[in-house]
């Protein structure tokens, strides 16, 4: 069997589409499908079923997959054990990051890390969803849980909190609400609830038992925008709400924290490219540790 062979067929299992695969691993998506057929005939047995929208696997393939990560996983410490890995800083990595991480804090640092390894691609892909690791989504998933399920080497990068936030255009129309009490005379933002994919993002329950909004938006940077723009009161990043002028936090000891973990397959444990930008996103949230926490202005509780 060919170790060729089955590194194509983990991207595609990974990816669920030849196209998709082919296209991060640099190869025509014609010898892809070449090759995963002759690896179902080595094997005698359908691995993939491959439909016009993408490849799912068959039970066979569910098993065979298994056996391939494992064989992968030998393969990298094998060779990490004769120091012929990944030695240079090269290839792509891909980050799956929350929007608003992703956008507001991460897309104006990881430039620096392009600089200093230039064979570096990064791609980093800041949406409100989580990634699937197992399936090469990403081969860096930051969330706000600690994966509980999969072959994970994962780490805590950082609490942070989120607070009430109002413009200042919206507090002088509509007044300062002085209790969570006021906050049911004031317009609301919030999210689509049944959008929410994890529990730990219905911050609202954390406020008021029926936050109510009357304008849901499936984002943490659209929140940002409608009440930048004084559509209502929402729950934001204290680390992105606190640095824009227009916002004023309001009702302060209200305070909601999270954290951000890191994670990546296992079987990358050994590839320098991924342990590089891993090492980077602890280094860079590391010195910027004080903006993820918000603290009272000094005299104000």
């Amino acid at each position: 069997m060919n170790w060729d062979d089955l590194r194509l067929f983990l991207a595609v299992a990974r990816s669920g589409q030849i196209l998709a695969a082919s296209r991060r691993l640099g190869i025509n998506h014609a010898t892809v499908g070449r090759r995963i057929s002759a690896l179902e005939e080595d094997l005698r047995t359908l691995l993939l079923i491959r439909r016009t929208n993408g490849c799912e696997l068959t039970p066979e393939g569910e098993v065979f997959l298994r056996a391939a990560e494992r064989i992968e996983t030998e393969m990298l410490d094998a060779q990490a054990s004769t120091g012929r890995i990944d030695a240079a800083i090269a290839g792509t990595v891909r980050v799956g990051a929350p929007d608003g991480f992703g956008v507001h804090f991460l897309a104006s640092r990881l430039g620096v890390l392009t600089k200093r390894h230039p064979q570096l691609k990064l791609q980093l892909v800041p949406v409100p969803r989580s990634f699937s690791l197992s399936q090469r989504e990403a081969d860096i998933a930051i969330t706000i849980d600690r994966p509980e399920q999969g072959r994970l080497v994962s780490s805590r990068l950082t609490d942070y909190t989120l607070g009430l936030y109002a413009s200042k255009a919206y507090l002088q129309d509509a007044g300062v609400p002085d209790s969570i009490e006021a906050l049911k005379d004031h317009a609301r933002i919030g999210y689509v609830e049944d959008l929410i994919f994890s529990p730990s993002l219905n911050f609202t329950g954390e406020v008021m038992r029926n936050w109510d909004a009357g304008f849901e938006i499936s984002s943490a940077i659209g929140q940002i925008e409608a009440v930048r723009s004084g559509a209502g009161i929402g729950i934001l990043h204290d680390y992105v709400a606190s640095q824009d002028m227009n916002l004023t936090r309001i009702l302060p000891d209200i305070s909601i924290r999270r954290a951000y973990w890191s994670s990546y397959h296992e079987t990358a444990r050994n590839l320098v490219r991924v342990r590089t930008v891993a090492d980077f996103l602890r280094e860079v949230i590391q010195e910027e540790a004080r903006i993820f926490v918000w603290k009272p202005p000094s005299g104000q509780k």
